[in-house]
């Protein structure tokens, strides 16, 4: 039976796309059949595809379903700035219904795992009522919580996690991202998120000056093979 996953962050820098590459890649050497979405995108860059954004570019590139771009990000602004704002600018209107729509349409597609990624954190807004979250909500899609390891992850994650559930969805897992090389007290900020946080750690992924998704991805196929039997 085939998994569907949003990941969503701590905040916009937490490494939400590096995580979703690298769940696709572990996943991918378990023999499975994956699909990485970037529903909204906010930040455009010029390439032989048009238009795109380099998150999603990057989920389109580690899937082994190889679908269209327009797919894979169906809503993209130009500038990388908060969607809802962006849309403002560029005269639009984004609904968490017509992003539902949008996703619906690829999980019919075959694959053994999905991975949807947000942008930035889970209260992020889509207009002047509806925030992102609605989207997975709309799905009853799990949730994977990244967490950018540095001072004040600990509030981030923690209120995080509760609005996660008080919006009625599970957390499937959470996964320590080290963004921080020079963070104070790293290891008894994660023994805290361990004890605090009521999911399983899927995996905690190094600093890296150069980022690598095939090593990110090492660090993840314990968590993987868990999201993958999850039932």
């Amino acid at each position: 039976m085939a998994k569907s996953y949003f990941v969503t962050g701590t905040d916009t820098d937490a490494g939400k796309t590096l995580v979703a590459a690298a769940l696709l890649e572990a996943a991918k050497q378990q023999g499975a059949r994956t699909i990485g979405l970037k529903p909204i995108a906010a930040g455009a860059i010029e390439t032989e595809q048009g238009r795109c954004n380099d998150d999603a570019l990057l989920l389109q590139e580690y899937s082994t379903e190889k679908l269209p771009y327009q797919q894979v990000n169906p809503v993209l602004f130009e500038e990388a700035i908060a969607p809802h704002i962006a849309a403002d600018r560029e005269g639009k209107r984004i609904t968490a219904e017509r992003l539902v729509g949008f996703c619906r349409g690829v999980m019919m597609q075959p694959k053994d795992l999905l991975i949807i990624e947000g942008a930035g954190g889970w209260r992020v807004p889509l207009n002047s009522h509806e925030n992102l979250s609605e989207l997975p909500k709309a799905l009853q899609t799990p949730v994977i919580l990244v967490v950018g390891m540095r001072l004040g992850c600990l509030n981030h994650a923690l209120l995080t996690a509760e609005a996660i559930a008080a919006d009625g969805l599970p957390l499937a897992g959470w996964v320590a991202n080290a963004v921080d090389l020079e963070m104070a007290c790293y290891q008894e900020n994660l023994e805290t998120l361990k004890a605090r946080i009521r999911a399983p750690l899927l995996g905690e992924i190094p600093f890296m000056e150069s980022v690598s998704v095939e090593t990110a991805a090492a660090n993840l196929l314990t968590g993987v093979n868990h999201l993958l039997a999850k039932q």
